[in-house]
């Protein structure tokens, strides 16, 4: 093991991630007896919650600079303390505690790792994203089957997989994306080759309103909404009845202030369709990670699952910056991973 590695901080607060951080080199300690050393090798880039937390916006947490960024990472590990036993050195791990992802090696407590079959960047995509897709569609929107499902930004990391869960749980779903590129991407998932329900919406050829107009009179049973904006207050609009929408992001606006907006409230949308608006945040379902990370991998190791990983290329700690803008510029297909 070396005597020091590099990782990235948060080292003031501020409106952009490029400007609050600050790269740190810090020493490699050996590790207590029941911890185990992480060489990591991939981290998965959350551009969205990079940026609030630098802005010192994600309510749930109170931190001060400098602080550790990044969350998911998969490594191998590199040592093991005195007491552990479920680990030993040379095996794939994942890990998704916040401030491990954007660093070269992390030193934590065994059971915050969880063993897999391999080091790939297919798991970034799994733990937590797939687990949030999954967690938030069954639990904060009761996913059922036989209904209408709309999933924005479809082609996303987060995206293509709620896509997939919601086809498999038998439903008809509406993908909504930005670009061709990213509309073949959906066309080519495994499951939509077996699964005929499955509409795609390029919003910058289709006008999202009209097409929902047109071809769900009835409305929508289910909406899974990582965009905001114009796009969430569309899918309000459509609703069908007991209709549930789910806000799982709003990245329309990570990049910027929040928009004003005076209109009439929408309570008056809701409450003749008895439809509702629900915010989903994975650490407010803690009790549901570890079901929905095993249900995952394991339709992932058995090919039920398919996971897409971005093909541009993010190599070493100083590209993470440049990970995060490009996914906030909505160019990204499939899960931004960065390679160390």
């Amino acid at each position: 093991m070396p005597t020091f590695y590099r990782k990235l901080v948060a080292a003031c607060i501020s409106d952009s991630f490029k400007s609050a951080i600050a790269l740190q080199e810090v020493p490699l300690k050996a590790p207590n007896a029941n911890e185990i050393v992480i060489r990591n090798c991939f981290a998965g880039i959350n551009a969205g919650f990079d940026t609030l937390l630098c802005r010192g916006e994600v309510p749930y947490v109170t931190l001060e600079p400098p602080f550790d960024l990044g969350v998911e990472a998969v490594g191998e590990v590199v040592a093991v303390g005195d007491a552990v036993t479920e680990f030993q050195v040379g095996d794939g791990v994942g890990t998704t505690g916040r401030g491990g992802g954007y660093r070269e090696y992390q030193i934590l407590p065994a059971q915050a790792a969880t063993k897999i079959r391999e080091v790939s960047p297919e798991v970034l995509t799994l733990m937590p994203t797939g687990v949030s897709a999954l967690v938030a569609l069954e639990q904060a929107g009761e996913m059922t089957s036989g209904e209408t499902v709309l999933v924005t930004a479809a082609a996303g990391g987060t995206g293509h997989i709620a896509v997939q869960l919601a086809l498999l749980a038998g439903n008809r779903v509406i993908a909504v994306c930005g670009s061709e590129s990213k509309a073949n991407l959906l066309r080519s998932l495994p499951c939509t080759q077996t699964h005929p329900h499955l509409r795609i919406i390029n919003y910058r050829h289709e006008d999202l309103d009209v097409v929902l107009r047109r071809e769900y009179p009835s409305g929508v049973n289910l909406v899974f909404d990582c965009v905001g904006k114009h796009t969430f207050d569309t899918c309000i609009n459509h609703l069908a009845i007991r209709g549930r929408l789910v806000v799982v992001g709003f990245i329309s606006e990570y990049a910027n202030q929040l928009e004003a907006v005076t209109q009439p409230r929408i309570y008056h949308k809701l409450f003749w369709k008895a439809a509702s608006v629900r915010g989903f945040l994975m650490p407010h379902y803690a009790e549901y990670f570890a079901h929905a990370r095993d249900r995952l991998l394991e339709w992932f190791y058995n090919g039920t699952i398919h996971v897409i990983i971005d093909p541009t290329m993010f190599h070493g700690i100083e590209s993470i910056p440049n990970a995060v803008e490009y996914l906030l510029s909505g160019q990204s297909c499939g899960k931004v991973v960065v390679r160390f």
